[in-house]
Parts: structure tokens; C-alpha cells; sequence
């Protein structure tokens, strides 16, 4: 692990910003607060082991790479969107949609 300047956030060996003790991305804590819009207090009720300082030092460097981080968190949903449009439909998926058009 690589320390950073923020206290509680670390690279890991493929260069990923991690909550240091945890095996938790910082995109991760990020994602929470914008989809759910949760304050630091509600992602520590939600992740009762992190402390407020680990959220905010996750949250400041957050704020510090935004432009880096985005850029990721925009690769991963075109990634999530090119797996779900090249799958093929389950079983189930095909019964229920051949229900519906009937």
C-alpha cells in the first residue's frame, strides 16, 4: 500500500484509492453519498465500522480527484451497460417477457 496525503486513504497495489484498514474503494463510499444522497453521518449510520474521519478523509480526497474518480465511475456504467445489452436473457427473463406481450 501506497500512503497519501490524506490520513485515511491509501493506494493499493493497482493504484486504487482505498479506506486504509478496510477493503473498501473510496469510489465506493463516494457512490453511496451521490446515488443515495447521504451526508458523512448517514454513510457512517449505513457503514457503522468506518469513523468520521475515514469517511471524511475518503470524501476530501473524493473532492481532491473528482475529475479522476468521475472518469472511472463513467468507465464502469459504460462497462455495466455494454455486459447487460451482449447477455443473454435467463430462463426466467424469456418466460416473463413472453408473459407480458400475451
Amino acid at each position: 500500500m501506497i500512503e497519501t496525503a490524506y490520513k485515511y486513504v491509501v493506494l493499493n497495489e493497482n493504484n486504487v484509492a482505498m479506506i486504509n484498514g478496510t477493503r473498501t474503494k473510496v469510489i465506493e463510499l463516494v457512490l453511496d453519498a451521490q446515488v443515495y444522497g447521504w451526508s458523512p453521518e448517514e454513510l457512517q449510520f449505513q457503514h457503522p465500522t468506518f469513523t468520521m474521519g475515514q469517511i471524511h478523509s475518503a470524501l476530501a480526497y473524493y473532492w481532491d480527484h473528482q475529475n479522476e474518480l468521475d472518469a472511472e465511475i463513467d468507465r464502469r456504467w459504460q462497462e455495466v451497460k455494454q455486459l447487460r445489452q451482449s447477455r443473454e436473457l435467463s430462463p426466467l427473463e424469456k418466460r416473463l417477457k413472453a408473459q407480458k406481450t400475451q
